[in-house]
C-alpha cells in the first residue's frame, strides 16, 4: 500500500504546514522558526503519482461508485472476457469491503498469456474502499517450478531408497556376524527414515497444487480416531498415552477425508514423538452452529516463543538434535498448514517451552449437520 502511505504522508504535511503557518507568536513566547515553504502538491501530481504505479488500484466511495482507477488497473479490466472476471471480482471485494470487510482473491487467466492477479479490497477511513491489482504471475510460475521440481525429484528417489532397504533387509537374513548387522540395520532405519521425507514431500506437492480433492461430508470424529490408532505403534514404543474426547454430535464439514486424516495425524505423531515417556496426548473435538473444532494436545516439552511463527515452514525444526532421534521430517506441520488452508478453515497453536503445546484446527460446519 505504497500509494496509501504516500497519500496520508501528503495530508500529514499539509496540515503540518497549515499549523504552522497559523501559529502567532506573542510578546514572551520564544520564537519558533517556520518551516521552509513547500508546494503543496496538486491534484494532477496526485493522479501522476498513483498511474505511476505498477499496482492496479480502483477506489469507490461509500455509495459504492467509482470515483478513480489508475492506468495499472485499466489494463487489467474492461470488455474482454478476462477483463470482466477480474472486473467482477474488483467490484465484489470493493463492495463487501466498502460495509468494513476486507477480502482478497487469486484470479486465474489462461490466457494466452496465462496469468494470475492477487485482488485485495480494504475499507477506508471516511467511507468506501481501495482495491488493489498485483499481477503475481512471475511469482506463481516460480511457485509451480518449485512444486513439480519436489515431486518429480521425489519419485525419482523413491525407487533406489526402496532397494537399499530391500537389499538390506536380504542381508540381514543371511548373515550372524554382529557388526554387519548392526551396520545393515542402520542402513534400514536410515532408509526408512528418507522413505518418510520422500512420502512427505509427496504429499506436500499433491496438497500444494491444490488438486485432486475428493470432497465430501467428513465427520471430524472419524478422522481423529483413524488418526490416533495410526499413532499407537509409536505412543506404545515410547510409553505414551493417547486419550480421545470424542464431541457427542458429529463434527461435520465438507472435506477430503484422506487429506484430513494426513493433517492429524501428523499432529498425533508430533505430539507423541515430544512427549515424555509416561506423559500423555489429547485429542479433542468439538462443534458449534457454525464451525467445528479438533484439538491436539500434549505436555511434552513445548515450543520456545522465538520458533511459533516459523514451525509451519518446510523444513523447520526446533530442536534439531530431538528432531534427528524422533527421525522428524520437518515437513508435518506444513502439510497441516497446506491442508487446513485447502478447506478454508485456520490452525492456531498455543505453547510453552517445558510445559506442553495445544494446536487446534478450526473448520467451517455444514450448515445444518447433525
Amino acid at each position: 500500500m505504497n500509494f496509501l502511505l504516500f497519500l496520508l504522508a501528503v495530508v500529514g504535511w499539509i496540515v503540518a504546514l497549515k499549523l504552522w503557518k497559523g501559529r502567532q507568536v506573542t510578546a514572551g513566547e520564544v520564537a519558533i522558526p517556520e518551516p521552509p515553504v513547500v508546494e503543496e502538491p496538486s491534484a494532477n501530481g496526485t493522479l501522476d503519482v498513483l498511474n505511476s504505479l505498477r499496482l492496479g488500484v480502483v477506489i469507490v466511495d461509500a455509495e459504492g461508485k467509482e470515483v478513480f482507477r489508475n492506468e495499472a488497473a485499466s489494463e487489467v479490466t474492461g470488455v474482454r472476457h478476462a477483463d470482466v472476471l477480474v472486473d467482477e471480482v474488483v467490484e465484489r471485494l470493493n463492495r463487501a469491503a466498502s460495509i468494513g470487510t476486507a477480502g482478497s482473491e487469486q484470479v486465474e487467466l489462461v490466457g494466452p498469456p496465462q496469468r494470475v492477479l492477487d485482488v485485495r479490497a480494504t475499507p477506508l477511513s471516511g467511507g468506501g474502499s481501495i482495491a488493489t491489482i498485483d499481477d503475481i504471475t512471475e511469482r506463481w510460475k516460480l511457485d509451480q517450478i518449485r512444486t513439480d521440481f519436489v515431486a518429480n525429484v521425489s519419485h525419482e528417489l523413491k525407487t533406489p531408497v526402496g532397494a537399499i532397504s530391500v537389499l538390506a533387509e536380504t542381508i540381514e537374513g543371511e548373515t550372524e556376524d554382529e557388526l554387519v548387522l548392526r551396520l545393515v540395520r542402520r542402513m534400514i532405519m536410515e532408509s526408512q527414515r528418507m522413505n518418510r521425507t520422500i512420502d512427505d514431500l509427496l504429499e506436500l506437492s499433491r496438497i500444494e497444487m491444490g488438486g485432486e480433492m475428493q470432497m465430501s461430508p467428513v465427520n471430524l470424529n472419524d478422522v481423529a480416531q483413524e488418526a490416533i490408532e495410526r499413532g499407537l505403534p509409536i505412543a506404545s514404543r515410547q510409553g505414551v498415552s493417547i486419550q480421545f474426547e470424542r464431541a457427542q454430535d458429529p463434527c461435520t464439514i465438507n472435506g477430503d477425508y484422506f487429506q484430513l486424516v494426513s493433517a492429524v495425524s501428523n499432529l498425533v505423531d508430533n505430539a507423541v514423538k515430544y512427549s515424555n515417556e509416561g506423559g500423555e496426548v489429547t485429542v479433542t473435538t468439538s462443534a458449534d452452529a457454525s464451525s467445528v473444532e479438533l484439538t491436539v494436545e500434549d505436555k511434552g516439552i513445548g515450543i520456545p516463543m522465538a520458533s511459533l511463527e516459523r514451525i509451519f515452514e518446510r523444513f523447520y525444526r526446533v530442536d534439531r538434535a530431538r528432531s534427528r532421534g524422533t527421525g522428524g521430517t520437518g515437513l508435518g506441520l506444513s502439510i497441516v498448514r497446506h491442508v487446513v488452508t485447502n478447506h478454508g478453515g485456520e490452525v492456531n497453536v498455543r505453547s510453552r517451552e517445558g510445559e506442553g503445546s495445544t494446536f487446534t484446527l478450526r473448520f467451517p460446519r455444514i450448515v445444518g449437520s447433525k
